[in-house]
């Protein structure tokens, strides 16, 4: 299982979530404490967004500890949304185009959990998504399909419903297919304007999301997990839903995928 960090807010270095905290995202790659992979070591990524529409992307295989461009990078560069991911793989090559958030026109996703079986059935997963999209596959990963899937099912009208349909297609191959668990997914896409994320589980195994406003910085953290252990004010995100971050609001809908799959 993977663990990522996102934030929206006033712009911040991306050093202060991904590297400085005492259990940031990189020590988190070394040390997860909220997963049954402690260790993360198979690539890294980080999405960002600044005065383009389209978000800024680098990604690598190296364990995120031990990449120095990495720390120059975050660092460096200031940004009042971005998101980030380090990789633990659940079957997949360590390569770059395997590597998160991945990153569509000016959308931004990325992902931690699993499809169950998804090797047995990843023909038939490849086949939901258009011709259209299909040259912007550029990995293997069942993360990168969930995204496309959802880019096609609407994701720019309608983020919500788009992830529901591209999840309950791809859950009901895994229950026709696959095996259990037959969807876990923790995930985070972004359109440069707004931060979504979504938790959810075919099983009662969910993994772990929180997210935190700061008054000193006027900004909010999306995390897997808590960045600092004395901090006891992290909301855990509720199972089973879709959240809408934008400046300091906070929208909490239910994620139904189930139903969305009945309605089709």
């Amino acid at each position: 299982m993977c663990r990522w960090a996102a934030y929206i807010g006033n712009p911040v270095f991306l050093e202060d979530i991904v590297s400085r905290p005492g259990h940031s995202l990189i020590q988190q790659s070394l040390c997860a404490t909220r997963c049954h992979t402690a260790i993360n070591a198979d690539g890294f990524g980080v999405a960002w967004y600044g005065e383009k529409p389209e978000p800024g992307l680098y990604r690598d295989v190296m364990p995120a500890w031990s990449d120095p461009n990495l720390k120059s990078l975050t660092a460096t560069v200031k940004s009042g949304l971005f998101l980030a991911h380090v990789r633990a793989s659940t079957g997949t090559a360590t390569s770059r185009n395997n590597c998160h958030p991945f990153v569509y026109g000016r959308w931004s996703f990325m992902h931690n959990g699993q499809i169950g079986g998804y090797d047995t059935f990843r023909r038939s997963g490849e086949m939901l998504i258009p011709d259209a999209l299909y040259p912007s596959r550029k990995g293997a990963t069942d993360s990168e399909a969930l995204f496309l899937i959802a880019v096609s099912e609407g994701l720019e009208a309608d983020p919500k419903a788009a992830m529901e349909r591209a999840t309950a297609r791809l859950e009901a191959l895994a229950r026709e297919k696959g095996h259990a668990p037959f969807m876990r997914l923790s995930a985070a896409l972004s359109d440069g304007q707004r931060l979504y994320t979504v938790r959810y589980s075919s099983d009662d195994e969910v993994p772990s999301l929180y997210h935190r406003w700061s008054a000193s910085r006027q900004g909010r953290a999306v995390v897997s997990e808590p960045l600092e252990d004395g901090e006891g004010d992290w909301m855990e995100v509720p199972a089973g839903s879709f959240c809408t971050f934008e400046g300091k609001s906070v929208t909490v809908e239910p994620f139904r995928p189930a139903a969305k799959a009945m309605a089709a």
